[in-house]
C-alpha cells in the first residue's frame, strides 16, 4: 500500500499534468489513510474543481475549513 506522502506527491504530479481523474483518486485514497488532514481535503477539492465539480469541490473545501479553520498563509 502507498504512504500518504507518496499519495500525495503523485496526486499533485497528476494535477500538474492535467490529469485531474487519477489526482482525484489518490487524494481519496489519501483521505482514507488520514481523514482528518485539512490539506488533503483542500486538495480534493482542487482536484474536484478542475473536473468542473464546483457543489462537490466546495464541500471538500467547507471540510478543510471545518477541520482547521485558520489561515495558514496569514501572517
Amino acid at each position: 500500500m502507498d504512504s500518504i506522502d507518496e499519495l500525495i506527491k503523485m496526486g499533485k504530479k497528476q494535477l500538474e499534468d492535467g490529469q485531474y481523474d487519477d489526482a482525484l483518486n489518490l487524494f481519496q485514497k489519501a483521505i482514507l489513510l488520514n481523514r482528518n488532514d485539512p490539506d488533503l481535503w483542500n486538495l480534493k477539492g482542487i482536484a474536484l474543481r478542475s473536473l468542473g465539480r464546483y457543489n462537490e469541490a466546495i464541500e471538500c473545501f467547507n471540510k478543510s475549513l471545518e477541520i482547521d479553520p485558520r489561515d495558514k498563509n496569514a501572517s
